[in-house]
């Protein structure tokens, strides 16, 4: 009987051996569709031809397997083929390592992201009067920052809050930023105002609520100019991948990903600092990483800590809310430092910056 039993498990082994040769050449020949369906700009996926292959084989299974246990097994295979397909597509897409291994450098004004040198991107949660802008942009820039950020037009969760100066605002960033030679970034929220924002900012910002706002996203990449590319509050690191694709595929390749963190079931801060998505944006990317603590704490004591994990984890620059008077800031006044404590978060920070701002 053992002899028998070894006679058996030779003839499975080789079984085992042509399974296994077929399945190769299957593999072979789904990647091979999946490269054409690729460039007809067709999904891999196709739930109408995966029906018709499960009713064919269990109308042709022979047994002893039952019908569900075939169905099981060979969607299995299906979805192995599929990953199979879109792990060669990661080879084209333009945000990857594997087709651009060399690192982006973002160049804005006087900052160039990406480059080496760590920087910190400073200012208010929104642009309010000339005054304002005037005192933050001279305090910043005493301090070594490039890069000032200030809001013209403000996606609020009500529609009856401060909602920007637009235009207005516009000019008055662009003006003090000038003046103290800094780049000035801002949010664009809508392909209406896209021109116009260009006209005025270095950098182009696309905000957390706006990340899988596709049209929004192509028009940005039409306007050339660097973008900030905020990943969504429940976007996985995928579709903030793919957002950015959208902005590369239409020439742009000076986008920045940004971090800000995500929303989950913690209440103690506004939101949760995903610093595995950071780092993996790193990895798998080709294009410079910004970390937003502003937005991923809400809160100011938290903010020196998490800027230090996310430099000393590889992140080119961190993002930070700074007001003159925080406490009569039209707009988020919690979560934005005074000058006081923008000095001591730089102070405290100032060992992972390198010779970058605040050095």
């Amino acid at each position: 009987m053992e002899t028998r039993i070894k006679e058996l498990r030779r003839e499975i082994d080789r079984i085992n051996r042509e399974l296994l040769a077929l399945l190769s050449e299957r593999g072979r020949i789904a990647a091979e569709i999946g490269r054409i369906q690729t460039a007809l700009g067709l999904p891999h996926y196709d739930p109408v031809r995966e029906s018709e292959m499960l009713d064919a084989l269990t109308r042709q299974n022979p047994g002893p397997f039952p019908a569900e246990t075939i169905k099981k097994l060979f969607k299995e295979i299906f979805k192995a083929s599929l990953a199979l397909e879109e792990a060669e597509d990661q080879k084209t897409f333009l945000y990857s390592r594997r087709s651009h291994p060399e690192p982006t450098v973002v160049r804005a004004g006087p900052a160039a992201f990406g480059g080496g040198e760590k920087l910190v991107v400073a200012g208010p949660c929104a642009i309010e009067s000339p005054a304002q802008m005037e005192e933050a942009a001279a305090f910043l820039a005493s301090k070594g920052i490039k890069v000032l950020r200030g809001g013209a037009y403000k996606p609020r969760t009500s529609p009856y809050a401060f909602q920007g100066l637009g235009k207005a605002g516009l000019k008055i960033g662009r003006e003090v930023a000038d003046k103290y030679g800094m780049a000035f970034v801002t949010e664009v929220m809508d392909t209406r105002d896209v021109e116009t924002v260009a006209a005025y900012a270095d950098i182009l910002q696309v905000g957390a609520r706006n990340m899988q706002n596709f049209a929004l996203l192509k028009e940005v990449g039409q306007a050339k100019k660097p973008v900030f590319l905020k990943r969504g509050m429940s976007a996985t690191i995928e579709e903030w991948f793919y957002a950015a694709e959208y902005i590369l595929s239409q020439g742009n390749d000076q986008v920045v990903l940004v971090e800000r963190g995500i929303r989950t079931y913690e209440r103690w801060t506004r939101n949760t600092l995903d610093l595995s998505g950071a780092v993996l944006a790193k990895q798998e990317t080709h294009l410079p990483v910004v970390v937003d603590v502003t937005h991923a704490a809400g809160r100011t004591d938290l903010l020196a800590p998490l800027a230090k994990a996310a430099l000393a984890a590889g992140a080119d620059a961190v993002h930070v809310e700074v007001h003159p008077n925080p406490l009569v800031a039209l707009s988020d006044n919690q979560q934005q430092l005074d000058f006081p404590a923008f000095e001591r978060f730089l102070e405290e920070i100032s060992a992972f910056l390198g010779t970058g701002a605040g050095k």
